[in-house]
């Protein structure tokens, strides 16, 4: 049986990519680096995968809003082909920047890529610090349909963002998505108990650190998987507590997904 093909989508700026193709082909696909432009000239080489991630990084330097090119480009170029992708049951992980990109592009949180959807209902805006954060959180699994994590799971990654602080457009959308079962993580502490900062790090509404749209297969997340596929990606690893790099569990369930 064939492996299950991945595209990493890349733009100018993007700087998590390597490491995401290194965790999908860990996983057990075959894996491709792909930039946007090659997808606007042939929008139908998409077909060829069953898996797409939007890597993490400084897409376009996040010139105009965080992930708003890229998130652009997709919507007015690429919007059949994304539309098709989405109807096929094909799966999608926007990690980081890339999360940013799905928002702004529509595809999350209801899976319609449109310009007249896209951004109108949520957003990811500047941290309630200030700054960049760049540090270790704990996150809860709370969705029973989110194929990327069982719901319970309480993980640790790494987050790097200055713009990742989830709100919606008013309190009417936050509850539309919980009452979907859409929130997919929300920030915690080791225990699973939800806290102020620095356990939420940005000031996320109702602690949530990603979310996926309808169907459960389309995710994205702030922190980053990607940073811990092996147990040596831990700052703490050499004290002997660290026994499972969390991080691959999204890309080991993304393939049993296929399997």
């Amino acid at each position: 049986m064939a492996k299950p093909k991945a595209l990493v989508l890349r733009s100018a700026g993007t700087n998590c990519d390597r490491e995401t193709a290194f965790a999908l082909t860990q996983a057990g696909f075959e894996t491709e680096r792909v930039h946007v432009f090659r997808l606007i000239e042939d929008p139908a080489r998409l077909d060829e995968y069953q898996f797409m991630v939007i890597a993490g990084g400084f897409s376009y330097g996040d010139d105009v809003a965080a992930g708003k090119i890229l998130a652009n480009q997709m919507l007015h170029r690429l919007a059949d082909a994304l539309k098709a992708f989405l109807a096929a049951e094909k799966l999608v992980l926007g990690i980081c920047n890339g999360f940013q990109v799905m928002i702004k592009a529509g595809i999350l949180p209801w899976g319609k890529v449109a310009s007249g959807e896209a951004h109108r209902d949520a957003t990811l805006a500047w941290n309630d610090c200030g700054k960049f954060e760049d540090r270790w959180v704990h996150l809860r699994a709370d969705s029973d349909k989110c194929i990327f994590l069982p719901k319970g799971e309480i993980i640790a990654l790494p987050i790097a963002h200055g713009e990742g602080k989830f709100a919606t457009r008013d309190e009417t959308v936050l509850e539309a998505i919980r009452d979907a079962d859409q929130v997919a993580v929300r920030y915690v502490d080791a225990e699973g108990n939800p806290g102020e900062f620095p356990i939420n790090p940005n000031g996320s509404a109702d602690d949530i650190a990603g979310i996926c749209d309808p169907t459960g297969r389309a995710m994205g997340l702030m922190p980053h998987p990607e940073r811990f596929v092996d147990i040596t990606h831990h700052p703490q690893w050499t004290r002997g507590g660290v026994k499972r790099a969390d991080g691959r569990l999204f890309f080991d369930n993304a393939f049993a997904f296929f399997g």
